[in-house]
């Protein structure tokens, strides 16, 4: 195995302002910002602006869409003209 192809990697704080969350993982990404962590230890941080404690699906605020509402509105403008109806051929 050759040397010196990899990149660093080694422990980063991940830091999501919008949730006031941070959590500590392995990465490549670096940073001039640093945080003490909970072990006592200096990490770099990289501020986020989303994760998967702000993001909308995984918070459950995500919008769901209404489908069968969507097919009901079509058939009304549209009528439920089904399969072997309409513009005959």
């Amino acid at each position: 195995m050759q040397q010196d192809k990899h990149p660093d990697y080694h422990p980063v704080v991940f830091r999501d302002r919008a949730a006031g969350y941070a959590f500590l993982t392995r990465s490549t990404a670096t940073s001039e910002q640093t945080i003490e962590w909970d072990d006592g230890e200096t990490y770099p941080v990289v501020d986020v602006e989303i994760s998967s404690e702000s993001h909308p699906f995984y918070t459950g605020k995500a919008r769901t869409v209404d489908t069968e509402g969507r097919v009901a509105a079509f058939e009304r403008r549209y009528g439920s003209g089904g399969a072997g109806q309409g513009q005959g051929g």
